[in-house]
């Protein structure tokens, strides 16, 4: 039983207290699908420190139905699992425009938060991040009002 309290320790340690290095800027593109991510953002992060950075994002999106344009600003923790392997999480919100067909925009504000892992492949030679994650958002006013979520796939640039 020690040794089992012991690893998990160990293991609350190596995740909590390995920071990662974030980068001190990197921009793309998060391609996103389901709940109110549908279409695409571009993507802006921040380095703020080793461990935290911004993540801006300006996304569109559209179909027969309806259209949109939003900005989400996302505050991020990072974590080293492995190397190049990182977790993330932070508090965010979204603030926006959604013209459903026929009818007038809608101002959505909403708040939430995301949660990913990303894989850094500066250490192997190429300045790409790539990650998958995942933002869950309760929207308090405008169309569709209340909880959405999806993923998205996210490819920036290094530099």
């Amino acid at each position: 039983m020690k040794k089992v309290l012991f690893s998990l320790l160990l293991l609350f340690v190596a995740v909590f207290y390995a920071p990662a290095q974030v980068n001190p800027h990197a921009i793309g593109i998060r391609f996103g699908g389901g709940g109110d991510v549908l279409g695409g953002e571009i993507s802006y992060q921040h380095g703020l420190s080793s461990t935290n950075r911004l993540e801006l994002d300006l996304g569109l999106g559209s179909s027969n139905s309806w259209s949109r344009t939003d900005i989400t600003g996302v505050y991020q923790w990072d974590w080293n699992l492995t190397d190049g392997l990182n977790w993330f999480v932070g508090p965010g919100a979204t603030i926006g425009l959604w013209k459903p067909s026929n009818q007038s925009n809608y101002l959505n504000i909403g708040v939430g938060g995301q949660i990913g892992l990303e894989y850094d492949f500066k250490k192997l030679g190429a300045p790409i991040l790539l990650s998958l994650d995942t933002r869950p958002m309760w929207n308090l006013t405008g169309f569709g009002s209340g909880f959405g979520w999806g993923t998205a796939l996210g490819v920036r640039y290094i530099w």
